[in-house]
């Protein structure tokens, strides 16, 4: 990704990112030969959380101080402090205390603390650790949190419900695995058909709908603005060559299924 696409993933401006990049609070990625940064998912899932801890009214020195080593104390002393302000303030700011609130009741807070409840039961079903699609979804629903308003989140998150029903979870951390199992495989492997073709058919038809902006067919553009081709790269770069194939060929998939009326 460019810096304005990463910009626009994120909802901020590049001058923003640029002032992160000079604070110290997000790295800057090395330049590639033709002098342009190359950003990549990790980039924009930090750069959402910088952006979801101002939202919080943390500063600019607290949130640096957030993404320090000891981030889990801080983060909860910044917080209760906060918390404390807020209680003074109008009714205006109501939703943003509970977001804290909930915050507070959790036993131990981790730096992926600061999103909402309804995205937080979801990533709770998400494997934490041993699958790159996994890791790819927790950062792609760390920026739904991010850059969507409140309505369309929840809209968001109906259609990802199904899927965190016992079964529903089960079956996917067995795609998951099996995905991992693909690593180093070929992208013309046998097995990277059978697999995509097991990932369209356990997507709900109203996920499926979602996902046909996803690409023409599955397959990612290039045109600079082309939110749809921006967000597959993002997800398939994270992957390795297989891994990828499986994510494309599962979108076509889903978009012929669409086109068939099933």
């Amino acid at each position: 990704m460019r810096i304005g696409e990463l910009a626009a993933l994120v909802g901020v401006s590049t001058r923003t990112v640029r002032h992160y990049h000079h604070l110290g609070l997000l790295p800057e990625p090395a330049r590639r030969v033709n002098g342009y940064r190359e950003y990549r998912l990790r980039d924009a899932v930090l750069l959402a959380r910088i952006r979801r801890l101002a939202e919080l009214g943390l500063s600019l020195d607290e949130i640096r101080d957030v993404l320090a080593d000891d981030q889990r104390r801080e983060l909860r002393e910044v917080l209760a402090e906060l918390d404390a302000d807020l209680a003074r303030q109008q009714e205006a700011i109501a939703a943003r205390r509970a977001r804290l609130a909930a915050l507070l009741r959790e036993e131990e807070l981790d730096p992926d603390a600061p999103i909402s409840p309804g995205v937080a039961e979801v990533l709770r079903h998400l494997p934490a650790e041993g699958s790159r699609l996994a890791a790819v979804d927790r950062g792609l629903l760390t920026l739904l949190d991010t850059v969507t308003d409140p309505a369309a989140r929840e809209r968001a998150l109906a259609l990802l419900r199904p899927l965190t029903t016992p079964e529903a979870i089960a079956r996917g951390r067995e795609l998951y695995r099996r995905l991992e199992e693909l690593a180093d495989a070929d992208p013309g492997d046998p097995r990277v058909a059978e697999l995509a073709a097991e990932f369209a058919a356990g997507v709900p038809a109203e996920i499926a709908e979602a996902a046909e902006a996803a690409g023409d067919d599955g397959a990612a553009g290039d045109e600079a603005g082309d939110g749809a081709a921006v967000w597959l790269s993002a997800i398939t770069e994270e992957l390795t060559p297989a891994q990828a194939e499986v994510v494309r060929l599962a979108l076509r998939r889903l978009a012929e299924r669409r086109k068939e009326g099933r």
